[in-house]
């Protein structure tokens, strides 16, 4: 795929997914939780871990938005700063079980033979376990904490990328621009990346933004569940699990975090479902 094609499709892509308004609206809450994110110290009006025991389970006012919890620490900014966990995790996991997802998948598509088979085999191995009590046994072992979560969530959800990209690879091996390199004496790592890679990465990407929102509900989870990030850093599970005790007299407390949980996973899902619509074929007029 040269330039002007890869262009043309990108822009033919970006049409198609701009005609419905659903994914207009996940694509720009996407952009507004980066901003959230990235522009928390300036958006919170207060340190999240801020103690105040004057303005304990405080409901929702002019003075604090969202309310406060147990210790008098301000919900809005804790919300704030917990998107900056749930999108740090969900973009560096999702980064690292996408780059080994593709390497095994473009090896085992390129080469065939034993090597395919191995990483079929593995690939099977690893769908066998149940991922979310793998990573549940793993941190019992190595601890909670950020980084932990973003490896472990990396090294146990690659099998869905690999498989997409080595049938990628399987359908584009034999293609004449592929043959034409071997011609040339390109190396095998050139064809793979240079010019099969680029045209298998469609799936890639809708499969990636799918799995943000799945490591965004894990994280959140396990720090419900006290496996996650660990107090006093915020995280949109931990002010959830915080609230378990106090629900019944701060209905802030969950509802907050909790608006922030299903708002994010639910547009990232509308922009991964977007984008496997408007990269199919055979949905484009």
């Amino acid at each position: 795929m040269n330039k002007t094609n890869a262009h043309s499709f990108w822009q033919e892509t970006w049409q198609q997914f701009s005609k419905s308004k659903l994914n207009q609206w996940g694509f720009w809450i996407i952009l507004a939780t980066f901003a959230v994110a990235l522009f928390a110290p300036l958006l919170a009006p207060y340190s999240p871990t801020q103690y105040d025991l004057n303005a304990i389970l405080m409901p929702p006012s002019f003075t604090h938005w969202l309310g406060t919890d147990e210790q008098g620490r301000d919900v809005a900014s804790r919300v704030i700063y917990g998107s900056r966990v749930s999108l740090s995790v969900g973009f560096v996991a999702v980064g690292i079980y996408v780059f080994i997802g593709i390497f095994l998948g473009a090896c085992a598509g390129y080469f065939g033979g034993k090597i395919d088979i191995l990483i079929s085999r593995l690939i099977e191995v690893v769908i066998c376990f149940p991922t979310f009590f793998l990573i549940l046994v793993v941190l019992a072992f190595v601890g909670p904490s950020i980084y932990n979560i973003m490896v472990v969530i990396g090294v146990t959800g690659w099998t869905g990328i690999a498989r997409l990209v080595r049938g990628e690879f399987l359908k584009l091996r034999q293609n004449d621009y592929v043959m034409a390199a071997k011609s040339q004496g390109a190396s095998w790592f050139r064809i793979v990346f240079r010019h099969i890679l680029p045209n298998a990465m469609a799936p890639v990407f809708v499969s990636a933004t799918f799995g943000v929102a799945s490591a965004i509900i894990i994280e959140s989870s396990l720090s419900f569940l006290g496996f996650g990030v660990q107090p006093p850093t915020p995280s949109w599970g931990d002010i959830l699990s915080q609230s378990r005790d106090f629900i019944d007299i701060a209905w802030w407390l969950t509802l907050f975090p909790g608006l922030a949980i299903f708002i994010t996973v639910t547009s990232y899902n509308l922009v991964g479902e977007g984008l496997r619509d408007a990269m199919d074929p055979r949905l484009k007029s």
